[in-house]
């Protein structure tokens, strides 16, 4: 008995179906992209003197909007996590009622400029660590992100010693001033030699005029003497 195979073909994907997963990704992508996102700016640190009053910066940025936007800010103790303050902004037009958890916090940000910046009074050497600016967005499925500032306290500034830098910026300073009064040098040399050419020049057709009347050439004025008359 003669026993046949039959091969089941691989079932392909119909064109409507990959336009829609390709759609879908498109889709997917633009909302990744447009997801809320937290910074605190492109220095994500600050050196400040004991006693002094300091703003930790921080914004938020969403293509799509917010809604209910949750947002705190945290601090690492060491490991623990300390809440400094939070709040939650209804919409865009709305302005945030701030919790405040530890002292000498002063929340200074506006809404309408997507800012959640706090201000750090008369700061002490326990008050130096990392930061954190945290934020949720409701609208976007919960999408969070979060961005870290450190604060670094200090008893004094450092005083930077610009003599190398002097140094270096007089050096390249000097170089450009010799080779500009180079180049003015040169120049001035070369329209001297260009005016004293042109005079030789004229020296020259002067002399050959003067050789060619002495010699009696054409065009000159030799004297001539009157013929003398028949009587």
């Amino acid at each position: 008995m003669e026993v046949q195979w039959v091969g089941v073909e691989a079932s392909r994907p119909s064109p409507p179906r990959i336009a829609v997963g390709l759609i879908f990704s498109i889709l997917f992508g633009l909302w990744s992209t447009q997801a809320l996102e937290m910074s605190v700016g492109k220095i994500p640190f600050l050196e400040a003197v004991n006693g002094s009053t300091v703003m930790l910066p921080c914004t938020y940025t969403s293509c799509i909007g917010i809604e209910n936007l949750y947002f705190n800010w945290q601090f690492n103790d060491n490991g623990t996590m300390h809440k400094v303050c939070d709040s939650v902004i209804v919409s865009e037009a709305s302005e945030p009622d701030v919790k405040i958890y530890r002292e000498r916090v002063e929340f200074v940000g506006k809404n309408i400029e997507n800012n959640v910046s706090i201000l750090l009074w008369n700061i002490t050497f326990e008050d130096g660590g990392q930061y954190t600016c945290f934020g949720r967005n409701p609208k976007e499925k919960d999408k969070n992100h979060s961005a870290i500032f450190n604060l670094i306290v200090v008893d004094k500034l450092q005083v930077v010693d610009n003599t190398l830098t002097i140094i270096i910026a007089s050096a390249v300073g000097g170089g450009i001033a010799a080779l500009m009064g180079f180049m003015l040098l040169k120049n001035f040399t070369l329209f001297v030699l260009s005016k004293l050419e042109e005079k030789n020049k004229e020296c020259l057709v002067t002399s050959s005029g003067i050789d060619n009347t002495e010699n009696g050439l054409s065009g000159s004025k030799a004297d001539s003497k009157p013929t003398p008359k028949k009587k």
